[in-house]
């Protein structure tokens, strides 16, 4: 058992509570990693995603994919969707092929997942050239209602799809046969579902959903991502956290 990553992962557990009105700390950015439970070149990019999660400054998410399933091992977390997500990344970076371990940051670039410092370089760089996030996301729950706050680009114009991107927290899995055999792996953050719940014009806007809509059984990553006309994605432009139900105050 990977010791260091099982407990990096449970780390991760804490670190989206700052997603909350009056306690929110504005994400340096968004890591999207594409990754598979039979893919022998994805446990240490399983572990760079964790350790974001557990550091908090990045918004973190884990798409299993099911390309790989035939290797001996069908990814527990693997979903057809997430797969097609990535392959339309592929398309909107211009790419033939896609491939894991892979990173997509802030929507606008990919590199390999398991090297940190080329992750680490994308943010940073993006950050300083302008390409980071822009559009501060606040986000509160009254009752039955959770309340987004979106607010104005640096421009006033600009339009962008308003995504929910739902997540199991962790989610620790002992691979029985394939290329990882033996191997138990905590993963933070796998995604289980992406849905688009409005749009957003550029100008401050308010988005009021259900609880039970971004609360599902998890937690909640809400993107505010632009989308071409062929229905690609592209730069996410702000982003928040809604953590899962048991971990908010």
């Amino acid at each position: 058992m990977n010791r260091r990553l099982v407990l990096a992962a449970a780390a991760a557990l804490i670190c989206v509570v700052p997603a909350f009105a009056g306690d929110i700390l504005k994400p340096k950015g968004v890591v999207e990693l594409f990754t598979s439970q039979g893919c022998s070149a994805c446990p240490p990019a399983d572990e760079v995603l964790s350790e974001l999660a557990q550091k908090g400054d990045v918004v973190a998410l884990g798409y299993h994919v099911d390309y790989w399933d035939y290797l001996g091992w069908k990814d527990t977390l693997g979903r057809p969707e997430n797969t097609k997500r990535q392959k339309l990344y592929g398309k909107a970076f211009s790419k033939r092929e896609v491939y894991t371990p892979q990173a997509v940051i802030n929507g606008r670039t990919h590199v390999n997942g398991a090297k940190r410092e080329a992750v680490a370089g994308a943010l940073t760089e993006m950050e300083n050239n302008g390409a980071g996030l822009s559009v501060q996301i606040n986000v509160t729950r009254t009752g039955e209602s959770v309340t987004i706050d979106a607010a104005a680009a640096p421009g006033g114009k600009g339009d962008a799809h308003l995504v929910l991107v739902h997540f199991d927290p962790l989610k620790p899995v002992t691979i029985e046969r394939g290329e990882n055999k033996g191997k138990t792996i905590a993963y933070a953050n796998p995604v289980t579902s992406v849905q688009t719940a409005g749009m957003w014009h550029g100008k401050a806007a308010r988005f009021e959903l259900p609880r039970s809509e971004v609360n599902k059984d998890g937690g909640c990553a809400i993107l505010l991502q632009q989308v071409s006309k062929q229905g690609l994605p592209g730069p996410i432009l702000g982003a928040a956290v809604v953590p899962p139900e048991a971990e908010t105050p």
